[in-house]
């Protein structure tokens, strides 16, 4: 992991579930990070994400490349659900450098923010995200869609193939990358997640503040966030000041 790297994560249980499903995976010595978002009820789903991170780390420590690593988390949680039900979603990011591989199942989503804007990575494994592509609903419609949560993508599930989505990319030095549950997406749109980027002066409080606008917009679901950016390169004295305004999250860096 280059040394520039730094992160921020957290995870709530938000202002209506009575505990957290969420689990969130930080190894910085493996250049590896996860959020996984459990479901199955009666706290199967704390049991689910919980499995899968756990597994998703101990196989890419074997060597296992990302893809790899999360249908091996898939297998345990079918393991570990013995026909329960339980299952979670996740979206992972595997950096060497700069470059990053990125994979998920289901609604948890990675996004890069820079200075120009935001950008998605991830593309929801989703009911409405489905009836997007095939033109019948419109993004906005999607958010307030009755059956926004249901994936149709997930690690545990018993009767299809798991499917992941993958992608591959680099990260500039200025730029973020965002981890998130849809407990944060849910309640806040792109838009205003590029507006907290835009305003915090940490990547700690970049992460304490989406939280709090997601639950002060609600908090209906946990909330969890991974925030990971490349510092960008100290100015010489005669060279001005980096144009993106996110260098000043990078101050201090979390190792």
């Amino acid at each position: 992991m280059p040394e520039f790297l730094g992160y921020a994560a957290q995870s709530i249980t938000g202002c209506v579930r009575e505990h957290n499903e969420d689990a969130l995976l930080c190894v910085p010595e493996l250049g590896l990070w996860a959020v996984a978002d459990g479901m199955g009820g009666h706290q199967r789903g704390e049991v689910a994400s919980a499995v899968a991170v756990a597994a998703l780390r101990d196989a890419v420590a074997s060597g296992q490349g990302l893809g790899a690593a999360l249908q091996a988390a898939h297998q345990a949680v079918v393991a570990a659900a013995s026909g329960s039900g339980m299952g979670t979603t996740l979206v992972a990011v595997r950096f060497h450098g700069s470059s990053f591989d990125l994979a998920w199942a289901g609604d948890s989503r990675a996004y890069r923010v820079s200075a120009s804007g935001i950008e998605r990575l991830s593309h929801d494994h989703s009911l409405v995200q489905a009836l997007v592509d095939a033109g019948e609903l419109s993004p906005e419609e999607a958010r307030r869609h009755p059956r926004r949560n249901v994936v149709t993508q997930c690690l545990g599930q018993l009767h299809q193939a798991l499917e992941i989505g993958y992608l591959q990319g680099t990260l500039a030095p200025g730029e973020l990358m965002l981890l998130c549950s849809d407990g944060l997406t849910g309640e806040l749109d792109d838009g205003r997640i590029l507006a907290q980027c835009a305003s915090a002066e940490t990547l700690d409080e970049l992460v304490a503040g989406l939280l709090q606008q997601a639950c002060d917009a609600g908090g209906r679901d946990n909330i969890s966030c991974i925030v990971l950016g490349l510092a960008p390169p100290e100015p010489s004295v005669a060279a001005s000041r980096p144009s993106s305004f996110l260098s000043r999250l990078f101050k201090p860096l979390r190792p």
